[in-house]
Order: structure tokens, then C-alpha cells, then sequence
């Protein structure tokens, strides 16, 4: 069983960033938001690689899924509204 704390404190660790909330109460199966300006002019797909890399091969094994929504600073200002933020 993994905590939501921890990965959240692996993703600010390894990458840049100006906000991040994980969710999980099954050890094994997460939610996140993560917003870093790292992700400016990445698609999406490279957004996500790029946080799955501060995770390195607990992905896949002790966290068996990660589900993120991912957010430039000015794409998370407008969007987080939305989401209720």
C-alpha cells in the first residue's frame, strides 16, 4: 500500500511545481492534479511522462495506476474553477 502523501511529495521533488493534490484511498489506484510551468509547449501525453518520471518504477508496481489532469499556470488559472479549486 502506497500513500497519496508520498507521491505527492515525489512529483514536487523531482519537478517544478506550483501545485499538486493526490488522491487514493486503496493504496494502489490515484487521482492527481499537478500544475508546473514545465509543461509549457508540451502535449499532453508529454506532460504526463514527464511527471510519471519523478515516480520512476513505483509506477506500475507499488502504484498501480496514476490518473492526472495536468496544467500549465495560466491553463490551471482559468480551468480550476472548473474543477471546483
Amino acid at each position: 500500500m502506497f500513500e497519496s502523501s508520498e507521491i505527492k511529495r515525489l512529483i514536487e521533488q523531482g519537478m517544478p511545481c506550483d501545485f499538486v493534490a493526490i488522491e487514493g484511498d486503496d493504496g494502489v489506484h490515484f487521482t492527481g492534479i499537478v500544475v508546473s510551468k514545465a509543461f509549457e509547449g508540451k502535449p499532453r501525453v508529454r506532460q504526463h511522462q514527464a511527471v510519471y518520471a519523478t515516480l520512476g518504477a513505483l509506477m506500475g508496481n507499488e502504484i498501480h495506476a496514476l490518473q492526472l489532469q495536468t496544467f500549465t499556470p495560466a491553463q490551471w488559472e482559468t480551468g480550476r474553477g472548473e474543477l471546483g479549486m
